[in-house]
């Protein structure tokens, strides 16, 4: 579904990604893991379309989306890719109903289809008695399951997760690893996640390891072997 092709980023004189290709298939779960400053959120930002590359493109289904005007990308973007953020990124004035709701109304959707759909969402992520609550009033599992509910509005081709337990406690963090697995086995839902966490990497169908900007490892969780990309 989605070809990274030999991209790379530099900051100054930091070079953060060095000629990187990477396949993302669709309805699995990826895990990018590696060590602090490897490029790994660098690399989840370009793949979807949140920063450019300074070479190298990004095609979905064939389409260079880092080739379309701003106003053409922001739309792609809004219907095609959901994010989850560590800290929730959720807007503390609207409740997690409004904040799932938001990206549906950015899509036109009208305003009864996106809130109804979005406490559906809420619903489905156990969050049913919640849905007037304000982010100040949810504890750190409920804003995220607020999150990957706001990710999942529009139906997205994709999403990508930066540490999406990152800032959670294990009793959160092993109900939202559960969440993404469900979403996966249910929906064949496309998930790529950054992460640090071994446990949420051990529900990927294949983990990416990299270092200093570049990937040094791609293993599938079924053959349990390095893949082509691994030397990439």
């Amino acid at each position: 579904m989605i070809e990274i092709s030999h991209v790379s980023k530099s900051y100054g004189q930091l070079t953060v990604l060095h000629d990187v290709t990477l396949s993302i298939p669709e309805g699995e779960i990826m895990a990018i893991v590696g060590p602090s400053g490897a490029g790994k959120t660098t690399l989840l930002q370009i793949a979807g379309t949140l920063d450019m590359p300074d070479s190298g493109s990004v095609l979905f289904d064939g389409v260079d989306v880092l080739k379309l005007k701003d106003k053409k990308l922001s739309e792609f973007r809004n219907r095609n890719i959901g994010f989850v953020f560590q800290f929730h990124q959720l807007l503390p004035e609207f409740s997690a109903l409004e904040n799932v709701a938001i990206p549906a109304f950015i899509a036109g959707r009208k305003k009864k289809e996106a809130m109804d759909e979005a406490r559906r969402l809420l619903e489905t992520l156990g969050m049913g008695d919640r849905l007037t609550h304000k982010p100040a009033q949810l504890s750190g599992g409920e804003k995220q399951r607020t999150a990957i509910a706001r990710a999942l509005i529009n139906q997205p081709r994709v999403v990508f997760a930066d540490e999406p337990t990152g800032s959670l406690d294990s009793r959160n963090r092993d109900e939202i690893q559960a969440i993404i697995a469900n979403l996966r086995d249910e929906l064949r839902q496309t998930f790529v996640m950054v992460t640090h966490d071994p446990a949420m990497a051990s529900i990927a169908d294949r983990t990416v390891t990299m270092t200093d900007g570049r990937l040094i490892e791609s293993e599938s969780a079924v053959e349990g072997q390095p893949s082509a990309e691994a030397e990439e």
